[in-house]
């Protein structure tokens, strides 16, 4: 059976070669101590649960270092590791625990665990579980295409699922985001990505793991004191990543200084579409903002060039081009391959792409077919092989018979110095069907109005995309990883517009 365990060659090759630091109380591992300690718990999970159990072992707790361990455990321990999503409503936090029926649960201790579930430790004393040296027998692992990582999606479109990942799939989306982004065992990752996102748990943590490189984990994104690391030569971050959103809050900041952030080899950003105004403000002053493309389903697909940034500034706006082990084509209704230039639905291939959702199976033979992972994003290729990312085909609506995407609007928002954030949807309209409602939250400190917006659009956008009514605001629904939640903010729009609002 193929066993493939970064950790393990690394802890034999460079044993005292520093893997993880905690950057809040500065505990720090090798990577022999890392091996010994994912060995120490996996023993435990194994004799409590029996070796290859496929038992779920449940977290509940921000971003530590235990839970990178935890998951590691798991894989060695062959039961299936799922990080929940803290920030959820205890209601919500019960619908996972009754899809995924943990057999225990790792939590923070203010952290209320669903009743639901047989037993619960917290998450601070699980280092202090088994005996010193102890080992999991080699036959206690599963297979390295079965499922041992389920992760829920963080729900834009309402109910979250399950995928499921195997360490096959893990493997191969590092590898692919290892090889795009100039990573290697002197690397230096900051992770402020929360650990139940493929984004902290992978992109930011598994990547420097299976490169032999460092991760520091922090509790999570402060724009502060994510600033102060980034810039600390010390530490010298450099590799990170974030949403578009929290760019713009860092940059933002009256402090900040593109000078300090010049040492990143990359900066990457995904989870949600980056504008254009945002690559041009950063690249253009030395900082490497890398635009990539990736989902829970897929793990890393695209990224710019980071070597190149002239190129990143003429290509500004697109996702980049795809990474070594990924397939990837723009499709039809009926999944026929469309030429460059014509938008369509992105479908992805290859090894690191999930099976299906957990318990899901309906949802999942819509979503996979022959091999293909239909990603539900409208998107467009260019001729330099170039994808970018037009907006969710679900966001996408119709006014007047022509086809409106969000994502084009937003981006022509995010050019105003005022605007901090943006999302439009779409709104009935008795003449159109369809209009643009925005929503834009001004930059602290900042003023802006209503007919700006409409005039800045105005001056860069077909009429038809113009947004008939903008609402100022304090902010917009997102989720934990800065996505932002459309199905909400149609919900509120609807709202208002029934209580008579613009």
């Amino acid at each position: 059976m193929l066993r493939i365990d970064p950790v393990a060659t690394h802890a034999g090759a460079s044993p005292n070669r520093p893997a993880i630091v905690d950057a809040e109380d500065g505990r720090r591992w090798t990577y022999r101590e890392l091996d010994r300690a994912v060995d120490r718990l996996a023993a435990v999970l194994a004799g409590q649960f029996g070796p290859a159990s496929g038992v779920r072992i449940a977290t509940l707790a921000r971003n530590c270092p235990e839970m990178v361990i935890l998951q590691l455990a798991c894989m060695r321990a062959g039961a299936i590791f799922v990080p929940f999503n803290w920030r959820l409503a205890p209601s919500e936090i019960a619908v996972l625990a009754q899809d995924a029926a943990p057999e225990i649960v790792f939590h923070d201790p203010e952290l209320a665990v669903p009743a639901a579930v047989p037993r619960a430790w917290p998450i601070g004393e699980l280092l202090n579980l088994g005996e010193e040296g102890a080992r999991p027998a080699p036959e206690a692992r599963r297979p390295f295409e079965a499922v041992t990582t389920l992760l829920y999606t963080s729900g834009t479109s309402g109910r979250p699922k399950g995928v499921m990942l195997s360490d096959a799939n893990a493997f191969w989306g590092c590898t692919n985001f290892i090889g795009g982004n100039d990573v290697s065992c002197a690397s230096v990752f900051l992770c402020d990505m929360p650990l139940f996102h493929t984004a902290g748990l992978f992109a930011a943590t598994r990547v420097p793991l299976q490169a032999g490189a460092v991760v520091l984990i922090s509790r999570g994104f402060d724009p502060d004191r994510t600033l102060a690391r980034l810039a600390d030569p010390a530490l010298g971050v450099t590799h990170y990543f974030s949403v578009p959103q929290m760019a713009a809050t860092i940059w933002n900041r009256p402090d900040f200084e593109p000078a300090k952030l010049r040492s990143l080899v990359s900066w990457t950003l995904g989870g949600a579409p980056n504008p254009r105004a945002q690559t041009e403000r950063f690249v253009g002053a030395g900082v490497p903002i890398l635009e990539g493309f990736g989902m829970t389903e897929t793990g890393s697909n695209f990224g710019m060039p980071p070597h190149d940034l002239a190129r990143v500034l003429v290509k500004a706006g697109s996702c980049g081009l795809p990474f070594l082990a990924i397939e990837a084509k723009i499709a039809d209704d009926a999944g026929n391959a469309l030429p460059d230039g014509e938008k369509g639905e992105l479908w992805l291939r290859g090894p690191s792409v999930s099976q299906g959702y957990w318990n899901q199976p309906e949802l999942t033979a819509q979503a996979f077919r022959d091999g293909w992972f239909l990603t539900g994003d409208a998107a467009v290729r260019d001729a330099d092989g170039f994808y970018s990312i037009v907006d969710r085909k679900k966001d996408m609506f119709i006014s007047g018979g022509e086809n409106v995407y969000p994502a084009e609007v937003e981006a022509a928002l995010a050019e105003l110095a005022e605007v901090a954030e943006a999302a439009v949807v779409g709104v009935p309209d008795a003449r159109w069907g369809e209009v643009g409602r925005a929503y834009v939250v001004p930059v602290a400190g900042r003023e802006i109005t209503a007919e700006q917006v409409v005039g800045h659009c105005l001056a860069r956008l077909a009429k038809f995309k113009v947004p008939a009514s903008v609402v100022i605001t304090d902010q917009v629904p997102r989720t934990a990883s800065g996505k932002v939640q459309k199905h909400v903010l149609r919900d509120r729009a609807l709202a208002e517009m029934s209580e008579g609002g613009a």
